[in-house]
């Protein structure tokens, strides 16, 4: 279709080249091949099976980025070829599938940075390969967005930490075989929050299990913590200092967020052309009507400047020149243009928006759950004014 190319963007980009190319027609193939044929099935089962995050382990999708000594692709990866992963596994329009299989990609940072050598060499390789889940943990039901507040408590006995309390709406909670979590060591605020890495078989950790509006293909959860013994040597960074690896981790993952809603406007908006193309009303095609025909061209102006955005935040993000607040207001500009761009792509399907088996139907459940993770609209605005002076007295 001229002008309405899914990927025409990536090749008129200063920002990707050759190998990035290269990687977006590896992962699609994967993805049509392994994903696309069965995403119906995993949304009604509610789980991507494990063998699938095998699958993608052998064929490189989950060690991208990682350090090659612990079964990842570090050497020529940047942070756009990150951006190609979460674009081109997006096409199978779920975005439970990427939620099932990309946990790793905000937790295993924090265990390869912060965590001793050791224990991320006996852990890494197995998560990397597909054959274990790493799962994040920070989100309590009582704080929401806010890390600072958080209450899960523990102390210290000899060389192993007790830990007790609840987290909840943690992706992969289910099924995850280690968790990134969390905890208060220390005393009220920022300054008393350490990460400890949990095995998920630990006695006394018992997890309870959400329904969703959206993301029906990854599974989510809630987990209790009832005296939950975990090593010492589990400690991941300093005690009562991991607040600030915690926040410097939140702006990645809101950029890879930022990129999931372009990704999947562009379905959207891919979907909808091809209907108005080839739909008829009133003796034409629904296309040729200058109501759609603006429509859609204004769908494609929200996605585009939203994609200038991601690119050029990403870029100062590699050249350590990142703001948090440009990150925050960057995913609230990419969830808002989600929405917009969903219900324009619902309006111009008609009907056949609200019957299961569009793409937009599917994508459109999954709006809400972009706007309120890593941080919501309304926090991620605030947290912008008040890192700019707005308000300051």
């Amino acid at each position: 279709m001229t002008g309405n190319n899914y990927d025409d963007w990536r090749r008129r980009s200063p920002f990707y080249g050759e190998t990035h190319e290269a990687l977006s027609s590896s992962v699609r193939a994967f993805i049509a091949r392994e994903a696309t044929p069965h995403v119906e099935a995993w949304e009604e089962a509610g789980i991507v099976p494990r063998a699938f995050h095998e699958k993608a382990g052998a064929a490189g999708l989950l060690g991208l980025g990682f350090p090659e000594q612990l079964g990842g692709t570090a050497e020529g990866i940047d942070s756009f070829h990150k951006l190609v992963l979460v674009d081109e596994t997006a096409r199978c329009g779920s975005g439970g599938v990427q939620s099932g299989l990309f946990t790793h990609a905000v937790a295993m940072p924090l265990l390869i940075e912060h965590g001793d050598p050791d224990l991320a060499a006996s852990v890494a390789p197995r998560i990397l390969a597909g054959l274990d889940i790493l799962a994040i943990a920070i989100t309590e039901p009582s704080g929401g967005s806010d890390v600072a507040a958080l209450k899960t408590g523990v102390r210290r006995e000899g060389d192993t930490f007790i830990v007790n309390g609840s987290k909840t709406f943690i992706s992969n909670g289910m099924r995850a075989d280690w968790f990134v979590t969390a905890v208060r060591t220390g005393g009220p605020g920022m300054g008393g929050i350490s990460m400890l890495l949990i095995p998920g078989d630990s006695p006394g950790l018992t997890r309870t299990s959400l329904k969703k509006m959206g993301w029906h293909a990854g599974d989510t959860a809630t987990l209790h913590f009832d005296d939950v013994r975990v090593p010492v040597h589990h400690l991941l960074g300093q005690e009562n200092k991991g607040f600030k690896p915690i926040l410097r981790n939140f702006n990645w993952e809101r950029i890879q967020a930022a990129q999931q809603c372009t990704a999947f406007a562009r379905i959207a908006h891919e979907e909808a052309v091809d209907w108005a193309n080839q739909r008829e009303t009133f003796g034409q095609k629904l296309g040729s009507h200058p109501v759609i025909r603006s429509k859609l061209a204004d769908m494609k102006r929200r996605i585009d400047t939203t994609q200038a955005s991601v690119d050029l935040n990403t870029w100062q993000f590699d050249q350590g020149l990142d703001s948090a607040s440009d990150i925050a207001l960057l995913k609230v500009q990419a969830t808002r243009m989600f929405e917009q761009v969903l219900r324009e792509a619902a309006q111009v399907l008609g009907g056949a928006s609200f019957i299961r088996g569009t793409l937009t139907e599917r994508i459109y459940r999954e709006v809400r759950v972009v706007a309120i993770g890593g941080g919501s609209e309304e926090i991620l605005l605030d947290l912008a004014g008040r890192q700019l002076g707005y308000g300051a007295s």
